[in-house]
């Protein structure tokens, strides 16, 4: 089984899938004539204007904050320390390159996830990779194994690891016990996941700006008290992208293992072209009333997560003078060790809470996620539902306490599998992507709302909900 899973990892992680995300966020970001460049401020726009949902959908912003639950986790504080020690300060800048064209990504997997949603038996809009490769490419059996390698991984192992970096977390900041945390955090989470859709989405919206806007209050005020080096370390950020710069763990000049190692923890934090966040984005009733501004929305979701949050962690621990070549230090412990070196012991601490709250509010999205797949599954009754719930809690619990490489491993490679096939989802449904945009925009530089009108569209005869997009 080992040799299975770690061959699976090498070929999907080694090589398919860091040039094939790569590659894919390049080709939608010129089939879309770099719409996160020329249209950057119709991002914000959208977000600004996100506040409507209707009894069927929650709203634009909600579905935004419960995408960033899921992005923001363990990955920006633990993920972005080990690119840098791995990679050197020029992982940043290939973190920031996967982000840009990843924007590109993430506006076409949301915006397909948007039109070919469907409404559940409680009348609440469903929707994701799995409807679209079904409905979309009429392969409902590659839509199956999207979702049960979704469900393995985003709903039930990747919770563990989320909760085992809580644990760690808080053992090493408070000495708290590992297996008292992990029921601690089954027990809050479990109120959030019973509380059904509408409750995870609420407390995401509560928490997630909260947690975002502290964190980055934080390494505003780093860079306050040490301006004099910003600018140096912006440049050992940018000379180490070509080469220039040593890597703490001692690989001098490799442009290989900077662009690596930032492209695979970018890739890994932002999610673009997963297939993740696209459940949580066919959940929501757009504004304006067409697909495209949801998947403009979670565009900036891409945005928000690399290019702001683990800026703001990289740029702490280059400040601090942590990173050090061959002295061993990397992951949550490098960055509590920079934070310490700005604020003193508090940054310890902060650290630990920050962890709480990122990879808590994880735990809570990415169930949303597991729940949509097995809703496509047919598993959407009461009784698979909270069997889920169930397992995925007790997921947590175990991972608190322990982490088993195997089963991580397996994770990595049923993410990997339902990447891949997003991917080729995406990419053969570009073309419908495409005529959304120009649509859009079209109506924009007409001055109208942007409506999508599905007789526009005869293409899509009996691919989407007419009900929904009358």
């Amino acid at each position: 089984m080992n040799a299975i899973v770690d061959f699976l990892n090498n070929i999907l992680w080694g090589y398919v899938l860091i040039y094939g995300l790569l590659a894919v966020g390049v080709f939608f970001t010129i089939r879309l004539g770099f719409i996160q460049f020329r249209h950057f401020g119709e991002m914000v726009r959208a977000i600004l204007g996100a506040r409507q949902s209707d009894k069927h959908g929650i709203s634009p912003f909600q579905a935004l904050c419960t995408s960033l639950a899921s992005r923001v986790g363990t990955g920006n504080i633990a993920g972005v320390a080990v690119a840098l020690y791995l990679g050197g300060a020029g992982a940043i800048f290939w973190m920031w390159v996967v982000a840009l064209v990843g924007m590109a990504t993430g506006y076409a997997e949301s915006t397909l996830a948007q039109l070919y949603k469907v409404r559940d038996r409680k009348g609440q809009y469903r929707g994701g990779p799995a409807f679209y490769i079904a409905k979309g490419l009429k392969a409902p059996w590659a839509g199956a194994i999207f979702a049960v390698s979704l469900i393995l991984s985003f709903g039930l192992v990747f919770n563990a690891v989320q909760a085992n970096s809580i644990a760690d977390a808080m053992e090493s900041a408070f000495g708290l016990p590992k297996v008292s945390v992990g029921l601690g955090i089954a027990v809050f989470a479990g109120i959030v996941i019973f509380g059904g859709l509408r409750s995870i989405v609420r407390f995401a919206e509560f928490v997630v700006p909260f947690m975002a806007s502290a964190y980055v209050l934080v390494a505003l005020y780093v860079l306050a008290i040490n301006i004099t080096d910003v600018p140096a370390a912006f440049m050992s950020i940018i000379r180490g992208a070509f080469g220039l710069e040593e890597a703490a763990g001692g690989v001098a000049g490799s442009i290989t293992a900077a662009m690596l190692n930032g492209i695979k923890r970018g890739l890994f934090s932002n999610e673009a072209g997963m297939g993740s966040a696209p459940n949580i984005a066919a959940t929501a009733t757009p504004a304006p009333h067409h697909p495209s501004s949801q998947g403009l929305v979670q565009a900036a979701g891409v945005f928000i997560d690399t290019i702001v949050i683990c800026t703001a962690t990289a740029i702490m621990i280059l400040l601090s003078g942590m990173l050090e070549p061959g002295n061993g230090v990397t992951g949550i412990q490098l960055t509590q060790q920079a934070l310490e070196m700005h604020i003193g012991s508090a940054g310890n601490y902060f650290i630990a809470i920050a962890i709480l709250f990122f990879a808590f509010t994880s735990i809570v999205a990415n169930y949303t996620y597991a729940e949509n797949a097995l809703i496509y599954l047919g598993g959407g009754n009461t009784l698979g539902i909270t069997l889920l719930r169930l397992v995925a809690l007790a997921m947590v619990v175990w991972g608190a306490k322990e982490a088993v490489l195997t089963v991580f491993n397996a994770a990595d490679a049923s993410m990997g599998l339902m990447a891949t096939i997003n991917l080729i989802a995406i990419v053969l449904l570009s073309g419908t992507v495409t005529k959304l945009t120009k649509d859009y925009f079209e109506q924009r530089k007409q001055g109208l709302i942007p409506t999508f009108k599905s007789a526009d569209y005869p293409e899509l005869d009996r691919q989407l909900d007419d009900d929904i997009w009358k």
